[in-house]
């Protein structure tokens, strides 16, 4: 043996060891997509699963944003397999982002008593702009538009229509703007890595909790669950293996609860959704952000010759998307504490000089990066 080094043996032995976990790594990454027809069939006993189930709770993650042109986490391009492998992120303007069609027909779904609860790891505030009231939410991570003062007794939310993490990050979370009614700073709602959630909105775990205690089937959309997991509440763990729900999970990739899963759906989260609908012989409500047979256009013109940005509070009746209907206006002196594009215009009104460089939130950009683990000093 060379001193001070392995001998020729161990070093082979440690080469074979690393090139089978770089392997494992690879297959877990691998997308799997099953034939149209295994899909269909899948989708048939799923459908009967939703049927049948009592009390269905929906496990959400990043994979049924992608449509909205959201990139997810652990996917081929997702953020930390890029930023793994070296390369650089590719900024997304979140600001243009609209509920997907996963996102209606889950609410859809709730609407007709079909879904009870929906626990998401999604900051992106999409599952509040489908229309799914608030109690039926839990983002466990937060959600970019909310803002809350800790120091009001409850906690003080506000609602805006522009990410509010443009300054925040791991461990930082003053937004730049003070409580209407207390004067204290308020803070983003996100829960980064390393971090624990003890916010009670829109967290709100509490009511996650209490529905994977009474869920007898759970069905999980388009996570890795690799976080999830670590989560024995959300999985009923303290009950024996027959008395806890079944799972009905959809990925394209490997997670660690396929072995307990009913049945693993191997699809994208839309093309699942839109077979299970028809399915269940539901129709998907289409997204607007404005109710049926009211102008954006004509909305926005008023908005201008009054010369008001934050008018379209006194014509709240306009909106559809629940978003503007909830969102608390910015006070005199505040207009210039972001810079982050609001949702106010719809995306194809949007001027070209107005689209500006895309740009991440700050939750998306510093804080999805997890920290790198110290080495053990021997």
């Amino acid at each position: 043996m060379a001193a001070g080094g392995l001998g020729r043996s161990e070093r082979k032995a440690a080469e074979r060891v690393r090139r089978l976990r770089e392997e494992q790594q690879r297959e877990r990454l691998r997308q799997v997509c099953d034939d149209p027809e295994e899909l269909r069939r899948k989708v048939r006993e799923l459908a009967a699963a939703v049927r049948g189930a009592r009390h269905l709770v929906v496990y959400t993650g990043a994979g049924i944003s992608t449509a909205a042109s959201i990139p997810d986490y652990r996917g081929p391009n997702g953020v930390w397999t890029l930023l793994q492998k070296g390369r650089s992120v590719s900024a997304a303007d979140l600001s243009e982002a609209e509920p997907t069609l996963t996102h209606m027909s889950i609410a859809r779904l709730h609407e007709q008593k079909l879904v009870q609860h929906v626990v998401s790891q999604n900051c992106d505030g999409l599952h509040l702009r489908s229309g799914l009231p608030r109690s039926a939410i839990s983002e466990l991570h937060g959600n970019m538009y909310i803002e809350v003062c800790t120091s009001c007794v409850p906690n003080r939310e506000y609602v805006r229509v522009f990410d509010v993490t443009e300054r925040t990050a791991l461990h930082r979370h003053q937004t730049g703007r003070s409580c209407h009614k207390c004067g204290t700073q308020l803070r983003d709602t996100i829960v980064h890595f390393g971090e624990r959630g003890t916010l009670g909105q829109p967290l709100n775990w509490e009511a996650a909790t209490e529905a994977a205690s009474k869920a007898d089937t759970i069905l999980c959309l388009g996570s890795s669950l690799k976080v999830l997991k670590k989560y024995p509440r959300l999985w009923c763990m303290a009950k024996p293996p027959s008395r806890r729900p079944k799972l009905y999970i959809v990925n394209l990739q490997w997670t660690p609860k396929d072995d307990g899963a009913v049945l693993k759906l191997h699809g994208r989260c839309d093309d699942v959704m839109r077979l299970l609908m028809a399915e269940l012989s539901l129709e998907i409500p289409a997204y607007s952000r404005v109710l049926e047979g009211k102008s954006v256009t004509s909305f926005n013109q008023r908005v201008r010759e009054i010369k008001d940005p934050f008018a379209f509070w006194a014509w709240q009746f306009l909106w559809q998307d629940p978003i503007f209907s909830l969102a608390t206006p910015l006070r005199a002196g505040e207009e210039d504490s972001h810079s982050r594009k609001c949702l106010c215009q719809s995306p194809e009104e949007a001027a070209p000089g107005d689209r500006g460089a895309p740009i991440l939130g700050g939750w998306f950009g510093r804080g999805c990066v997890k920290r790198a683990k110290r080495r053990r000093v021997t």
